[in-house]
């Protein structure tokens, strides 16, 4: 059970009543980075259960976990007024660069105005077509009874995806050269951010510092490839990349080589990684859930019938839409997120010294009882219009976040919803996916993975 905020625990009152509290006990140089780097998502619940604004140190540095949505809004609103895009190492670095995610201040209002155009609905729509298409072609490589491992075939899926939407290039090469750097590139930087190179200055050389820089180097190579293709060729392309490098900001300066390199990385991430991972946990849950699948199949044969679904479907396909909601609830893709205070941050009415490091996890959120019932069940329904008779369910604005919010929200939020209601519509149409017993645990990294294969049999709706 959740501890309610300040119900026990001696600490600092916030103008609001709640408490700040200290968290466990950490060990000299080092605070409670241990602890962390040993089951992070454990430690952030553990966090959550002392109550909503908890004191630990990160190192040496003093921390701040809140988990109250109202606190967590404020956090991600007065993100670039009152607290500071944290330094998040040299692995995070190496492969994002100075993106958009990454850049501060005017720098990163420049890129942001440059990059969200590339990403607002009406050019959503024009890649949903690529989306289904990539899907409809999978599902006609699977068949009844197949031994598939769901992670490869997800992972697989989305890099083609990004690579035709995003570079609009279609060669399985550049889909596995770029996806395995990928890979190697985020269990790096989940390694370093958890472990003792967290701390550890940037010099330093070690042998997942090596990996990541080797892994980028590909990147950056099949990057400068495909961008060399573009500017030698039609100017008039609807990839992302081609309006990127056509992009212009108020004075008529375009996107950098560098830049675009930044951004492009930046957006595959976005476009494949956190989708796969999406698509894996949700057919783990629909498989460990026969009522949801069901429910599932019966949406998609009112809406569909006997065909595949564009992006004019996607608001008819609520119930699927909550199935994907629903999954990043219990298993976000994205599962943190941290901000430095600077002089004058207030959170809860209360002031929070500057240099502090400020943490939330979705993880702990979207898993408290106080904004869910049943917490830990997988309920689609929770996310649609109660039936006549029934109870909503209110929940707080900031209890689920898994794209951020506030002035810096994932500007693909629209991109990964779409492609992962439409990939899951075509293949769960016609395939139910029976996954092999056992547990599979998340593995938090740049993202949060399965901790093992994902195997599975392949059964055809109408076996």
């Amino acid at each position: 059970m959740t501890t309610q905020a300040g119900s026990s625990a001696v600490g600092t009152s916030t103008a609001d009543g709640r408490k700040t509290v200290p968290g466990p006990r950490g060990v000299p140089l080092l605070g409670n980075l241990p602890e962390f780097g040993k089951d992070p998502l454990a430690f952030f619940e553990r966090l959550r259960e002392r109550g909503d604004f908890v004191r630990w140190r990160f190192g040496n540095t003093p921390a701040l976990f809140i988990a109250h949505p109202e606190t967590i809004g404020e956090l991600l609103t007065e993100v670039e007024r009152t607290f500071d895009q944290p330094d998040l190492g040299i692995a995070f670095r190496t492969l994002l660069g100075d993106g958009v995610v990454v850049s501060k201040g005017a720098d990163w209002r420049r890129k942001r105005s440059l990059v969200q155009p590339s990403v607002r609905p009406r050019q959503v729509k024009s890649y949903a077509a690529t989306m289904a298409e990539c899907a409809v072609d999978l599902a006609g490589r699977w068949s009844d009874g197949q031994r598939i491992d769901v992670k490869k075939e997800m992972a697989a899926l989305t890099q083609l995806i990004a690579v035709r939407t995003i570079f609009g290039v279609d060669t399985a090469a550049d889909a596995e050269a770029i996806g395995r750097a990928m890979d190697i590139a985020q269990q790096e930087i989940g390694a370093e951010f958890s472990g003792i190179g967290a701390l550890l200055p940037d010099w330093v050389p070690t042998p997942g510092r090596g990996r990541i820089k080797r892994a980028t180097a590909v990147i950056d190579a099949e990057v400068s490839r495909v961008v060399a293709r573009h500017r030698d060729g039609d100017g008039d392309r609807p990839d992302l990349l081609s309006r990127l490098l056509a992009a212009q900001d108020e004075t008529g300066a375009h996107l950098s080589d560098r830049e675009i390199r930044d951004e492009t990385v930046t957006l595959y991430i976005g476009g494949h990684e956190t989708t796969s991972s999406t698509l894996v946990w949700a057919w783990y849950l629909l498989s460990r859930n026969p009522r949801v699948s069901e429910a599932l199949a019966a949406e998609l044969d009112r809406v569909l019938g006997d065909r595949d679904p564009g992006f004019d479907d996607y608001a008819e396909l609520a119930y699927t839409q909550a199935v994907v909601k629903e999954t990043l609830r219990l298993f976000p893709t994205i599962w943190l997120l941290t901000g430095i205070a600077k002089e004058g941050a207030v959170l809860g009415g209360a002031p929070v010294p500057a240099g502090t490091r400020v943490w939330s996890s979705q993880w702990a959120t979207h898993r408290d009882a106080r904004w869910y019932r049943e917490p830990l069940e997988f309920r689609p329904e929770r996310w649609l219009t109660p039936a006549e008779g029934e109870e909503a369910e209110e929940i707080p604005e900031y209890a689920w976040y898994p794209f951020g919010g506030g002035p810096r929200v994932c500007l693909g939020t629209r991109f990964a919803m779409v492609e992962a209601v439409l990939v899951l519509a075509v293949l769960a149409r016609r395939y139910r996916l029976v996954l092999d017993p056992g547990e599979i645990r998340p593995l938090p990294g740049l993202t949060l993975q399965p901790d093992r294969d994902v195997l599975a049999t392949v059964r055809a709706r109408s076996s």
